[in-house]
């Protein structure tokens, strides 16, 4: 027997982004069953309505109601589904909360996803955009994930070669981007395990405790002691946290940049490439702290635009492009959004 969907009209969703923007949706239906995708697809209106999934909106900048029908995700369940010599395989359905998982692998020991606690969101988003922080990526410990085709009413399985993850970037933004939901992630937690502690504020950190063999638990406390330290709560001031990626140049364009700004921020790449630290670029334009009306960057990190209450995603659009423009004049460096801005 196919699932009941209880669509929702005109579906308020300034609870559901975390930037807090008073939108709605037309047409809303909540995810609980995986089984719920396959009879969507078998509805031609609703099938080729337009789509945008949703899970913890913690990605995401809507500037507008939405005239389609919005998936958000919310189903639930973390299991071992398998182990070898060198690996645990964790499956956790999409719609889990991303740092409750993190927070249940450490409970189960199985350690390798700590550097990556407190990040915003849920466990199927966490592979569209590769997230990552304190020098680890999904990407390292991802295996593979189930995702549906909305074009092809099939469900198939891809491997990490599949998912073409890169910084901040994977297929899901390119070729997937408007036909797959995904369903589940599976991980593979090292069974050797060794403490990743190559972000110095990380290792400053733990310092501070006295802790000098830091277990996985530990890391994953000092990096919750760091966030919310450096970022603001979404629950209390509207954001999405990083909104720019951090900008890769060319080693002659860096060290061109060096020459005129010595205090210039950069992380050599394997590529012979470097990151600059996006941040720093934008407070040297003077926006830290700065507002346009309801919106800002936030006073604490640079990176970060917030809602100080009543802005409207055309407002922080508004504000992104302006930071973004005077980067490119000043550095002559292109800031790339890390959000989805719909």
């Amino acid at each position: 027997m196919a699932p009941r969907l209880d669509i929702l009209h005109n579906y308020p969703l300034r609870t559901l982004n975390t930037f807090g923007i008073d939108v709605q949706a037309a047409h809303y239906l909540q995810v609980t069953d995986p089984a719920q995708l396959d009879a969507l697809y078998r509805e031609p209106a609703l099938r080729d309505m337009p789509r945008l999934v949703l899970g913890g909106g913690s990605n995401l900048l809507l500037t507008r109601d939405f005239p389609g029908l919005v998936l958000h995700i919310a189903t639930r369940g973390v299991v071992v589904t398998g182990e070898d010599e060198q690996h645990v395989f964790v499956t956790a359905q999409a719609g889990e909360n991303w740092h409750a998982f993190v927070q249940w692998t450490l409970a189960h020991g199985l350690p390798g996803l700590e550097n990556l606690s407190l990040i915003p969101g849920y466990v199927g988003a966490a592979p569209i955009q590769n997230i990552g922080a304190y020098g680890s990526e999904l990407a390292d410990y991802f295996y593979a994930c189930e995702v549906f085709d909305c074009h092809t009413g099939e469900t198939r399985s891809l491997n990490k070669q599949d998912c073409r993850f890169a910084y901040r970037d994977s297929v899901f933004k390119h070729e997937l981007r408007d036909c797959a939901v995904i369903i589940n992630v599976t991980f593979a937690l090292p069974r050797k395990w060794q403490a990743n502690l190559r972000y110095s504020e990380l290792a400053n950190e733990l310092a501070n405790y006295g802790v000098q063999a830091p277990t996985a638990s530990d890391i994953s406390q000092a990096v919750i002691a760091v966030r919310t330290r450096k970022l603001p709560d979404p629950a209390k001031i509207g954001n999405a946290g990083s909104f720019f990626k951090n900008p890769v140049v060319t080693a002659e364009q860096r060290d061109t940049l060096l020459t005129k700004y010595p205090s210039l921020i950069s992380y050599s790449q394997a590529n012979g490439s470097y990151k600059l630290a996006a941040g720093w670029l934008i407070e040297q334009c003077g926006w830290k702290g700065k507002t346009m009306g309801a919106a800002g960057v936030h006073a604490q990190h640079a990176l970060v635009l917030v809602n100080y209450g009543g802005a409207s995603g055309e407002d922080l659009l508004r504000l992104a492009n302006q930071v973004r423009d005077d980067v490119l004049e000043k550095f002559g460096v292109v800031l790339e959004p890390e959000p989805l801005i719909i």
